[in-house]
């Protein structure tokens, strides 16, 4: 059998857009949000200037922006939003305080529970609130209680991934596959219908992640437990004679290159006066100053003065009275997925003024830690970094109420609302809703997200930061390039294409094949990318065949789902290898058996249970 013939100029034009977007989507440089407008842009432009008619009509450029009012993407966000209620009003936080309890009782046992606790709810919640609710609580019973938190954490994010494999609310993915594969005539997929397959190899993927995972993933310290340096308050006081005595202030920062850090000047018992660059130092002045040991020794040496404990003016510092921080916490903050935080400085945000704390360092996966006297403030901020701050504890208690970061730290501390009966309450219609088949998901969840806002469970701006730009961009370009795949005739080139080299091969290899081509893509590129260019694809092969497309599409659905194997696959995966100080190889070391634990099931599970043969 030879291969078919080339498809259309405009075919073969879209065939290669396809390709070089499956590369820009690769870019780390260039942001998934600016590629997939450049892809689209090429799209609508491309075919204005070029126009193709199909079945007597034109296909015009504006067609490619509908994706922005497709069904999957409106409930994709209004999820989005519902999710964010969940999360504002610390609705699951019984759940984390549950866990957290029987993690001190029985780690392997509470493992298994957090495992599949992790897996359920991200059957019906978008997986990001889940991992945003579980990395404080497993970082600090891992803590607590001597555990090796690296062995916990990853397969955690891989249980919320398998989880969410198992309803077409689970994943946008889930959501994309299903409503495309229903606008080219197939079926509509309940929510429930591919529960059968996705649980079945999704227990064995959690029996692997359980009794596994933890001998074989390697040991990372955490940033917490890293030697960094702790941040203290110190008097420094002016001796007669001293270098700045009857200097400026400003003189006397000068000295010690700007990087001194004066809270105030104490002159006489309990009198304070504002640090203003001009103030005149006298003999006998206290500089109230923050800094680590090291530094504050360095002051003391270069400004000839004498250092005192915060707590105790009359003994200076020394073995016998040393530094303290009695009230001090040192916290980890992770930025999050839409965070103000990201894309903007420290410094422009005043962050250490308005929360009252210190950053001692920045943490980016990949790169080394940045320390405070590196011009943290400086640094631009994207998702995933981490901050280790250090403040009182009322302060760091404060940051946990902050909807633009997670704390990671020691305490237990969790967000619990009044409204969270009221936000469970509305999901859980959501879901209901959707699966009894009286509301369809497009519908339900928009409802759900407004009576998330009319309840007061969270205000317009909470609902408009839990919209990701990124998402929305990625999947409005995914379903255009998906219509201009099936309009054009490329999916069914590929699909002939794929025919023809599989050699006539039997349905059964087919699929098989298909959901590990996905299964590789999704790791490369985005899940959503892979998942609507391959469900046009999926159905052309099994008309080829001549067998039923369903088994087909779920093929897509699970491949597209199993973003296992690398970081960058889906964005809990960066959540969790910056909490988890994990490594790309932990990544393939982990997440490549487990693609393979999946592929292998599901490629007996799919034709069995839908009589391929």
């Amino acid at each position: 059998m030879g291969l078919p013939p080339p498809p259309n100029v405009h075919a073969s034009a879209v065939l290669f857009l396809t390709v070089l977007a499956l590369i820009l989507f690769t870019r780390e440089k260039l942001p998934l949000e600016s590629s997939s407008l450049l892809v689209l842009i090429a799209l609508a432009v491309g075919f204005e200037l070029f126009p193709f008619q199909v079945n007597g009509s034109v296909l015009h450029a504006v067609d490619f922006f509908q994706g922005f009012g497709h069904e999957a993407l409106v409930a994709v966000c209004a999820l989005m939003i519902a999710g964010q209620g969940i999360v504002r009003t610390g609705a699951l936080e019984p759940v984390g305080r549950t866990l957290a309890r029987l993690w001190k009782i029985s780690p392997n046992i509470s493992m298994l529970l957090t495992l599949l606790a992790g897996a359920f709810i991200s059957a019906f919640i978008n997986n990001v609130p889940v991992v945003v609710l579980f990395l404080p609580i497993l970082i600090s019973v891992s803590i607590r209680a001597g555990i090796n938190a690296s062995s916990v954490l990853m397969p955690m994010g891989f249980a919320t991934l398998l989880g969410g494999t198992c309803t077409t609310i689970g994943t946008s993915t889930n959501l994309l596959v299903v409503s495309v594969a229903a606008e080219m005539g197939l079926r509509r997929l309940e929510m429930f219908d591919f529960l059968v397959p996705a649980v079945i190899a999704g227990s064995i993927g959690i029996v692997y992640l359980w009794l596994l995972v933890p001998w074989i993933i390697p040991e990372r310290e955490l940033t917490l437990a890293d030697t960094s340096p702790r941040v203290f308050s110190a008097h420094l006081a002016i001796l007669k004679g001293s270098p700045v005595e009857g200097k400026t202030l400003a003189e006397a920062l000068k000295k010690v290159d700007g990087v001194m850090k004066v809270m105030s000047v104490e002159r006489g018992l309990d009198n304070f006066m504002i640090p203003f660059p001009s103030v005149m130092l006298r003999a006998g002045d206290h500089l109230i100053i923050r800094d680590t040991p090291e530094r504050l020794k360095e002051f003391e040496k270069v400004l000839e003065g004498t250092l005192y404990p915060d707590d105790s003016n009359g003994d200076p510092v020394d073995d016998e009275h040393p530094l303290k921080a009695d009230d001090q916490q040192i916290a980890e903050v992770v930025v999050i997925e839409s965070s103000r935080l990201s894309g903007r400085t420290l410094s422009e945000m005043r962050f250490a003024d308005r929360y009252g704390i210190i950053i001692l360092a920045i943490h980016r996966a990949g790169k080394h830690l940045e320390k405070v006297y590196g011009e943290v403030g400086d640094i631009r901020l994207r998702s995933g970094d981490i901050l280790l701050v250090q403040g009182p504890r009322e302060q760091i208690t404060k940051l946990k109420k902050e909807k633009d970061f997670l704390v990671l730290d020691a305490t237990m501390d969790l967000p619990f609302a009044r409204k969270a009966p009221v936000a469970l309450l509305i999901m859980l219609g959501i879901i209901v809703s959707a699966a009894s088949g009286i509301l369809p998901i497009a519908i339900s969840a928009p409802f759900g997200a407004l009576l998330m806002i009319l309840t007061g469970c969270l205000g317009w701006r909470d609902a408009t930061s839990a919209l990701s730009a990124q998402v929305i961009l990625i999947v409005a370009t995914s379903l255009a390039l998906g219509v201009a795949l099936l309009k054009t005739g490329g999916a069914d080139y590929l699909a002939r294409l794929f025919v023809t080299l599989s050699g006539g091969t039997s349905p059964t290899f087919a699929i098989s094949g298909l959901m590990l081509l996905m299964g590789i893509l999704t790791n490369i590129v985005s899940n959503n990318a892979a998942a609507v260019i391959g469900t046009p694809i999926a159905v052309s092969i099994a008309t080829q065949m001549g067998q039923p497309p369903e088994p087909f599409v779920l093929a897509v659905l699970f491949g597209a789902n199993m973003s296992y194997a690398t970081p960058m696959a889906y964005k809990t995966n960066l959540l969790v290898m910056n909490a988890g100080n994990y490594t790309f190889k932990d990544f393939l070391r982990i997440g490549v058996p487990l693609v393979l634990i999946m592929w292998v099931a599901l490629s007996w599970l799919l034709p069995t249970i839908y009589g391929i043969n």
